[in-house]
């Protein structure tokens, strides 16, 4: 039984380097053998229907964008049912006022109760950081150029494959995963 799987590609399109075009995205991944590619803005979201178990799906990704593409891009997968919790859940709903300025971060696994701790302090600002789960909810209300929040959430630092996408783009993911 195939499903509806959001796929998210860490780190692609941002400047210079990384750069995988999204039409050859689609075409590979159509030629891999899924079904209903489809594509969101430059960043690397893609919405196709899969058999497989997302951590399957994930590293056959993987392995494909890196023998295609000659590069080595992490991919968090989420089915359309678990994008929906996310949005649902939106435990900064009351406080998040702008979604460009309102990041979600899908991890491959949740983080332990100390990094969330140390992340948790370096919010300043009215910053605001949830964790549910494998995903973390951040609100920037000053943008993410000057965030210590920011810079941890968006580097290595984190002890798993993580990547984000502002609320705008979650909600338009979940958009197309319900078509």
């Amino acid at each position: 039984m195939t499903d509806r799987r959001v796929v998210l590609l860490r780190g692609i399109n941002l400047g210079p380097r990384n750069r995988v075009a999204m039409p050859e995205l689609r075409e590979a991944l159509s030629e891999a053998g899924y079904a209903g590619v489809r594509t969101y803005v430059q960043s690397g979201n893609v919405v196709l229907d899969s058999a497989e178990a997302p951590t399957e799906l994930e590293a056959r990704c993987e392995r494909l964008i890196d023998e295609r593409f000659g590069l080595s891009i992490p991919v968090v997968v989420r089915s359309r049912d678990e994008l929906a919790a996310v949005v649902k859940s939106n435990p900064l709903r009351r406080v998040a006022s702008e979604p460009k300025r309102y990041q979600v971060s899908f991890l491959a696994e949740a983080l332990e109760p100390d990094q969330v701790k140390q992340l948790e302090a370096l919010a300043t600002g009215g910053e605001r950081l949830v964790a549910r789960g494998r995903e973390l909810y951040a609100w920037h209300p000053n943008g993410v150029a000057r965030s210590k929040l920011w810079a941890a959430l968006a580097g290595t630092g984190l002890r798993t494959k993580a990547t984000a996408r502002n609320w705008n783009t979650v909600e338009t993911l979940l958009a197309m995963a319900s078509e």
